[in-house]
């Protein structure tokens, strides 16, 4: 389970989701919800399984480092349920040799970011390792930081490996923060993006309102207010730019990077 809290891959999942998933625009919107509710039970008849045949030994070497088939393994079993339950969703086949390539290709770029953080000598000291701890609690919306390493734990990581790989992940961080001049939205950016999601509930109670029209009518749910949802909808778009940000780092350090993909 090495490197598996990493930011690169914990962000570009959904990229993965999409590309794997299929082109198809909208159909979500415009399935008829009278087959998805009689599809649902064979759609779970027909989940598919993880095909990970004929993966190589070492499925990449990223400038002399490889990459294991177990660690590759780990990470593509540890997100296929989500992968397969959103194909699903989008009504699209699952194209597992696609996906293949998308996760090692997000893993060579995590090795990528590891090497060139590591090459920069930064530090990560105690204060920003426990910091970076409670972020994750909030992000994983644990009890506390030890409820949270102990779920870990269950999962085979002790408490050592969870702190290194944190260690690494704040060395990434600073790696970011210098490249792009910080990350950090600003008020305007977070009153942008709470309006518009004003916006989206406004529509969604409206369209609810219509589907209903004769039938006995719920009260609208009160919208939350931009105090209730600027602490999301900060970090919604602190990992939108952090996401923007490493991809172009990725891809300058993968110009002069030495790397072989084998699958």
């Amino acid at each position: 389970m090495k490197k598996l809290l990493m930011s690169l891959i914990a962000l570009s999942l959904a990229v993965v989701l999409a590309a794997c998933g299929g082109d198809d625009e909208g159909s979500d919107d415009k399935q008829d919800k009278g087959d998805n509710e009689n599809g649902q039970a064979s759609q779970q008849q027909d989940m598919p399984k993880p095909d990970l045949k004929n993966i190589p030994d070492v499925v990449a070497k990223v400038n002399g480092e490889e990459i294991k088939k177990q660690e590759f393994k780990s990470m593509y079993q540890s997100n296929f349920q989500q992968m397969a339950m959103q194909s699903q969703l989008t009504g699209q086949k699952l194209d597992q040799d696609k996906m293949k390539k998308q996760i090692a290709d997000l893993m060579v770029n995590n090795e990528l970011l590891i090497q060139e953080a590591n090459n920069r000598d930064y530090s990560a000291s105690d204060k920003d390792v426990d910091e970076k701890l409670n972020d994750m609690v909030k992000q994983f919306g644990m009890e506390s930081k030890d409820k949270m390493l102990s779920n870990f734990e269950e999962q085979g990581m002790k408490e050592k490996e969870v702190v290194s790989q944190v260690k690494t992940q704040v060395k990434v961080d600073k790696l970011v923060a210098e490249e792009s001049g910080g990350i950090e939205p600003t008020e305007k950016e977070i009153k942008e993006a709470y309006d518009q999601w004003k916006k989206q509930q406004q529509q969604a109670q409206k369209n609810d309102k219509d589907d209903k029209d004769g039938e006995n009518k719920e009260e609208d749910k009160e919208i939350a207010s931009f105090d209730e949802k600027k602490s999301e909808l900060k970090q919604a778009i602190k990992n939108q730019k952090q996401q923007q940000e490493l991809q172009t780092i990725v891809e300058k350090l993968r110009k002069d990077a030495d790397v072989t993909v084998n699958l």
